[in-house]
């Protein structure tokens, strides 16, 4: 492993080379997209996207990062023209983290004809919900990895982020590759949590290693955290991987206070929690499903880092860079909407987006297809928080 050139410390924008903020912002004036289907003059109209997340609980910290680098692409867009002359406006709602309010909100979003899309619900429960609430209207870029969701039958749906079996697959191959076999696992006990254990079983089988431990947490947001701590102390293991959210900071911290000292690799969901431990996140790793934001020899993230500087945001986080990734993925579904943008067109613009290069992510739809990337990495924090892929 190699620490990225780039670390907290960011140099100034001018320095980032922004070029032309958005590759396709001409091409999509060019293009001749439109609004939806009962706009008569694009130019004079706007076009929203709607998002529903946890904005005050306890995923918060990822899904305000989500919208932070989903709001700093769209401000860059709308800065360049926006689409076709119109601006993207981004309509916010806080669903606290509960399915029937992440439904309500949904409904909500879809009862305005200028509502084109939902942009990355956050939630495996959350989005199943928002995904069968509004049929018509496409939802880009969902924040879970959960397989079975993905299993079942949801034209509207499109994954932009890889999902949790690449996630962990990619997690016990690091641990593997470098002898270490001995393995745990700590997860909630709900749909998150079963899908994340059927990935780690298939996975330790495919490398023919027996799990050394299995914990659980009472669900995604209780900070029951102490027993499977101590289970996962008591055993031992050489890695636990770590398939908690928001809590995942509570169990590392419980863990550590019961005597554990394995090495912890969490999905890429629990990144927003355990960057929020500071210095006690020394040494953690994890799986990312997105570039890392701190890599700035990609172009993609050259972008991001830009447009989030311009937009007066001066942390870089892996959660505002998927928010940033899952913009530029449904921008570039409307770009292929054709003549006129509405809700059906915008649906089927993003199947055509095949073998697409984001800036150094490629991304794969098609009409019987909707899972995008498959791009899965590992980060260690380092030293003063510096990202290490």
């Amino acid at each position: 492993m190699s620490a990225d050139r780039s670390s907290k410390m960011f140099p100034p924008a001018a320095a980032l080379r922004r070029r032309t903020v958005l590759q396709f912002a001409a091409s999509s004036a060019a293009a001749g997209l439109g609004l939806p289907a009962m706009a008569q003059s694009t130019g004079s109209r706007v076009i929203r996207i709607g998002t529903t997340f946890d904005n005050s609980g306890v995923e918060k910290a990822n899904g305000s990062g989500l919208f932070l680098g989903s709001s700093a692409y769209f401000d860059a867009l709308n800065k360049a023209g926006g689409i076709n002359g119109s601006k993207v406006e981004l309509v916010m709602k806080d669903d606290g983290f509960k399915p029937d309010v992440s439904k309500a909100n949904a409904l909500a979003l879809a009862e305005d004809p200028a509502v084109l899309a939902i942009l990355h619900p956050l939630g495996t429960r959350q989005t199943a919900a928002v995904i069968d609430a509004v049929p018509g209207l496409a939802v880009v870029g969902p924040n879970t990895g959960t397989v079975a969701l993905r299993k079942k039958p949801s034209p509207n749906a499109f994954w932009v982020r890889a999902n949790y079996d690449q996630e962990i697959e990619r997690l016990v191959a690091q641990a593997s590759s470098v002898g270490q076999t001995r393995i745990g696992l700590v997860h909630p006990k709900d749909p998150l949590g079963q899908s994340l254990l059927a990935g780690f079983t298939a996975a330790m089988a495919r490398h023919k290693i027996e799990p050394v431990v299995i914990a659980t947490t009472p669900g995604t947001t209780s900070m029951e955290v102490d027993p499977a701590a101590k289970e996962i102390a008591k055993a031992s293991p050489q890695i636990v991987i770590v398939g908690l959210a928001g809590t995942a900071a509570a169990f590392i911290k419980a863990l550590r206070a019961a005597g554990g000292n394995s090495t912890i690799y969490g999905i890429s969901i629990s990144a927003g929690s355990i960057f929020g431990m500071g210095d006690q996140a020394h040494g953690v790793g994890f799986s990312i499903p997105v570039l890392s934001p701190f890599a700035a020899r990609s172009e993609l993230v050259r972008r991001y880092q830009a447009d989030m500087l311009a937009a007066g945001h001066k942390t870089f986080s892996l959660s505002s860079m998927e928010g940033y990734v899952d913009a530029c993925v449904l921008a570039e579904g409307m770009r292929r909407a054709g003549s006129s943008l509405n809700r059906a067109s915008l649906i089927a613009g993003l199947e055509r987006i095949e073998g697409w290069d984001a800036g150094g992510m490629r991304f794969n739809f098609s009409r019987g297809n909707h899972e995008g990337s498959t791009f899965v990495d590992v980060a260690i924090i380092g030293s003063g928080g510096r990202l290490l892929t």
